[in-house]
């Protein structure tokens, strides 16, 4: 096992964690293709760290709507040298993206510091594995698998769903011995969900956060800016950032973005902003 770089939430200087996306696959919606050789891959998670990612998210198989699947070799032979690259460079965090519990452990040995699973620990023997490494873990929902998830997503009432579905899974998690203070939860923005579930989700973000787990967003460039604002993917910037600060203003511990200093910089304006107003003037 290799040396874990401790991920602290509670070290936030006053912002949510930026997570840097590193997409290592030739078809995820934003990036596919961009950073499959690990020294484009390398070169950009030194970038991202240098503009201010707190953690960097590695992931080997795309997870856009309509992707199919790929064999755990692949997604193994993807991974694990662009994590091994990273590691021997950087002291920041490193998470990996992935549901399959044969990558996890491959991807913590060679020196991985936190799960990210869309499928929140769901696939055979995940959530034991998951235990076993002893590190962070992000449960996601998502309604379906990527295939369909988008097909027909259909909810009583989103923000109740999907709190209720994260809770379930968290206390898996903890019954399968995951210490509750390594849970993060993600309400798995566009997967499974229309424009109007993205935004009540977002409305509702409290409400994950009463469950009592830190809250990862991901938000960026997501289609429901295209459905909202008519902008395609270059485009969506200005957008992300917004859903990023409204993300972050309603008790997001993480967000997940594909812009790493843009965000930062943003953050950083409405972290003063926040200072400023909680301290007590007086002329």
């Amino acid at each position: 096992m290799s040396r874990i770089i401790p991920l602290d939430l509670n070290d936030r200087a006053g912002r949510p964690l930026v997570m840097g996306v590193l997409n290592v696959t030739p078809d995820s919606f934003s990036d596919g293709g961009r950073y499959i050789s690990v020294q484009r891959a390398l070169r950009h998670a030194l970038a991202m760290a240098a503009d201010g990612a707190d953690i960097i998210d590695v992931g080997g198989e795309s997870t856009r709507p309509g992707a199919a699947a790929v064999s755990a070799e692949e997604e193994l032979g993807r991974v694990i040298p662009v994590i091994e690259a990273i590691r021997r460079e950087l002291d920041v965090p490193i998470s990996l993206d992935s549901s399959r519990p044969e990558v996890m452990s491959a991807g913590c040995a060679a020196g991985a510091d936190m799960l990210n699973d869309v499928r929140a620990l769901q696939l055979p023997g995940a959530l034991e594995m998951a235990a076993r490494l002893d590190v962070p873990v992000c449960l996601m929902h998502m309604q379906g698998q990527p295939e369909d998830m988008q097909a027909d997503p259909r909810y009583q009432d989103v923000v109740a769903d999907v709190c209720g579905f994260l809770s379930a899974r968290a206390a898996a998690a903890r019954g399968a011995g995951i210490a509750a203070r390594s849970l993060i939860l993600d309400p798995g923005f566009g997967f499974g969900k229309t424009l109007e579930h993205n935004l009540a989700l977002l409305a509702g973000l409290p409400r994950l956060g009463e469950l009592g787990y830190p809250v990862l967003a991901g938000l960026s460039r997501k289609s429901l800016l295209g459905k909202l604002l008519g902008r395609e993917l270059p485009d969506r910037l200005p957008g992300s950032l917004a859903l990023a600060l409204l993300a972050a203003e309603r008790g997001a511990a993480i967000l997940r973005v594909h812009d790493v200093a843009p965000t930062v910089d943003a953050l950083r304006v409405w972290a003063a902003v926040n200072t400023a107003e909680s301290r007590d003037f007086h002329g």
